[in-house]
């Protein structure tokens, strides 16, 4: 199997956001509070896996007219999220080639030849270049995070614009085992091989990836159930947080499951220790 970790854009965040911690509350998270010249830019990473039954991705990045010219674009990004009170929260852009159908140009693939995009959340720097790829064959995201993006509450209302993913043909799956930290999650292939895996807080039906071959080592892609490794490594939650509890125990889960001497490789989705490249195992 092979795990082409792309970089799909970039995000700018206060610093409280990524690794505000357990007593960090959302107001603080959302960057009002922190003055521009102290945010931070942070890698957007999406995923593609060369499977033996088939072609799949793990989360999209950014959209292409987020940055029409490849470069920071205020309106035009304001545009593509329907949203001023996002762009207050996070600022994206995304340089000439790193939107996700550009870089799977790059590797001889077309939309139409995946056979499913897994979403780990409808957050926008996950989903927000969905219809990008809305030719692929599937395109799945849990029935736990679609429902919970439809609640009322304020940070929902402002994180999750329905707009991304209307008219792509988007399913929802339900949990079909209990594998990690709050014995949820869903054998993609039924074989074990790709098992994406509940690990909520963050929000509702968050999952990570978990890519398992014969051999029994894994490549865990753990999306924003913390930032960077030393989220786990640290025990730092992030600033955003629905479940600052179960961010916690899902953060723990993220830990043993990176330590263990079977995990190939273990990444999130914003960590700028990471480079794009080939994992092959």
């Amino acid at each position: 199997m092979k795990v082409h970790v792309l970089r799909t854009g970039e995000v700018r965040v206060s610093p409280y956001l990524p690794f505000g911690g357990d007593n960090c509350s959302l107001l603080k998270a959302s960057g009002i509070t922190t003055p521009k010249s102290e945010w931070i830019w942070l890698p957007v990473f999406s995923f593609y896996i060369e499977h033996p039954r088939g072609k799949f991705l793990f989360d999209t990045g950014w959209h292409r007219e987020m940055s029409p010219e490849g470069v920071y674009d205020k309106q035009a990004q304001i545009k593509s999220l329907g949203s001023w009170f996002l762009y207050q929260i996070n600022q994206g852009r995304i340089a000439r080639g790193e939107a996700i159908d550009e870089q799977l140009a790059r590797l001889g693939v077309k939309p139409e030849d995946l056979d499913c995009v897994l979403l780990s959340h409808l957050d926008c720097d996950h989903a927000n270049g969905l219809r990008l790829v809305a030719a692929a064959k599937r395109i799945l995201v849990s029935r736990a995070e679609m429902e919970g993006t439809r609640r009322f509450n304020p940070q929902i209302w402002i994180r999750f614009q329905k707009r991304w993913w209307e008219g792509t043909g988007i399913e929802t799956f339900e949990w079909n085992g209990e594998e990690g930290p709050v014995g949820k999650s869903y054998d993609v292939l039924g074989d074990g091989s790709l098992q994406m895996i509940n690990i909520p807080g963050h929000s509702e039906g968050l999952c990570a990836l978990k890519i398992l071959n014969e051999e029994g080592k894994y490549v865990l892609l753990f999306a924003d159930g913390g930032y960077a490794t030393k989220s786990w490594r640290d025990m730092i939650t992030s600033g955003i947080s629905l479940d600052k509890r179960l961010q916690r125990q899902s953060l723990q889960w993220i830990r043993e499951q990176s330590l263990s001497p079977n995990c190939v490789a273990s990444l999130a989705t914003h960590d700028t220790d990471v480079q794009p490249h080939v994992i092959e195992f």
